[in-house]
């Protein structure tokens, strides 16, 4: 069959943001299918088209995929009002190629909630089957997150109770959000779950060499986060705690945060102001980059804003990527993901704003080589057994072929 793939942050492996998209699309062309991967702009994509000044997009052959990428850039950094224009835009161009794109099925992946529009065009005019995606639940977290318009928030509700209820399947990638789908959605709807998976590959724990990164020497202990540093990844709870390791006197700890966003100047700003030496800030790296530097850290960083939204409504790709690398995990807020971390034993979790007990959790690993390298194996024995993204794969797969 063919698919109709609508991802307005499509990135391949040559880029430095998730590759979810790139990997299933890939699965459904080994299974004989072809895809069309319509898309925006965006830097971290790895993307490189020829572009059609006729028609006034990029187009081009991606590994065996059909991708078409409109010309409307985005970036986290960018404010409310900029962003939802682009929203807005993608999802009305998208709407119509959703009605001349050859296709047998539609499939649609949020954010943004409005990536929902071109399936429910292509579903009413065309009777074509829809799948809907949810990355994160609209407008839930936009409202925990402090969004207070009242037309905002009440478009985001009416679109998220139309999406859910037209859709032939659902997808959610957490417990949170498949239960948030489930209070909406028809009985009758189908709706599975589909996490963010682990790359066994491109993050491994063969790939561990002493780091390299600027500022890092052999003997320190380097907890890294690598992700978007946004408003909603509360960053600056990390920054507490290096005042912390400071007020110990601890040189060895360092912080390492790769990866870009709205708070990054903000935040690498204060921490050189106040002197905070731990802190080491570097720019996003491609996927084949980043596997290598993850596998060098000594344990990974899942770190979020503390509110409840997030417990079970997120599935966060560098979860996923620490623990393939085969790196202890520590992690700063409750959910599912801290439920696996305590039950596997792969790394620590430690109560919400409380930069001592982070401090407490990052010094007892570094003085323990034994405990790293037992709670990483762990890590990685859960990639393989319940993560691994070709599992995964094969399951969204069978979902799409399902609905058609």
């Amino acid at each position: 069959m063919r698919v109709l793939y609508f991802h307005q942050h499509f990135a391949t492996p040559a880029g430095s943001a998730g590759t979810r998209s790139y990997e299933f699309a890939r699965a459904l062309l080994a299974r004989g299918h072809r895809v069309t991967m319509v898309c925006g702009a965006h830097a971290q994509s790895g993307l490189d088209l020829p572009f059609d000044a006729q028609r006034g997009w990029h187009r081009g052959e991606v590994d065996g995929l059909d991708v078409l990428s409109l010309p409307l850039p985005y970036a986290n950094r960018d404010g409310v009002a900029r962003r939802t224009a682009t929203f807005l835009r993608f999802a009305a161009v998208s709407a119509e190629l959703a009605l001349t794109l050859e296709a047998d099925l539609v499939f649609a992946t949020s954010t943004p909630l409005t990536a929902a529009l071109p399936g429910l065009v292509a579903q009413a005019s065309r009777g074509l089957p829809f799948v809907f995606e949810v990355r994160d639940l609209w407008p839930e977290l936009p409202r925990a997150l402090g969004l207070r318009n009242p037309f905002l928030l009440g478009g985001m509700s009416a679109l998220e109770l139309a999406a859910y209820r037209a859709a032939d399947t659902v997808i959610g990638l957490s417990p949170g959000i498949v239960a948030g789908i489930r209070r909406r959605a028809s009985p009758r709807q189908r709706v599975v779950m589909i996490p963010n998976g682990a790359d066994l590959e491109t993050f491994h724990p063969s790939l561990r060499r002493p780091c390299t990164l600027p500022g890092c020497q052999p003997d320190d202990f380097l907890a890294g986060f690598t992700g978007a540093h946004g408003p909603a990844n509360g960053l600056d709870a990390m920054l507490d705690v290096a005042r912390e390791l400071r007020r110990r006197g601890d040189r060895r700890v360092k912080l390492v945060f790769i990866g870009d966003g709205k708070e990054k100047a903000r935040l690498a700003a204060l921490a050189r102001s106040e002197g905070l030496d731990a802190c080491r800030f570097f720019p996003p790296m491609p996927k084949t980059e980043l596997g290598a530097v993850t596998a060098s850290l000594d344990c990974g960083l899942m770190v979020l804003r503390d509110l409840p939204a997030f417990y079970d409504g997120t599935s966060p790709n560098k979860f996923f990527d620490y623990a393939a690398a085969g790196i202890p995990v520590v992690n700063n807020y409750p959910g599912w993901l801290a439920e696996l971390i305590v039950a596997n034993d792969a790394g620590q979790v430690v109560p919400p704003g409380d930069p001592v007990a982070f401090a407490d959790a990052l010094q007892a690993l570094a003085a323990d080589p034994a405990r790293r390298a037992r709670q990483g194996a762990a890590a990685r024995q859960l990639a393989e057994t319940r993560f691994a993204r070709v599992d995964l794969a094969a399951q969204f797969v069978a979902t799409l072929e399902a609905a058609a």
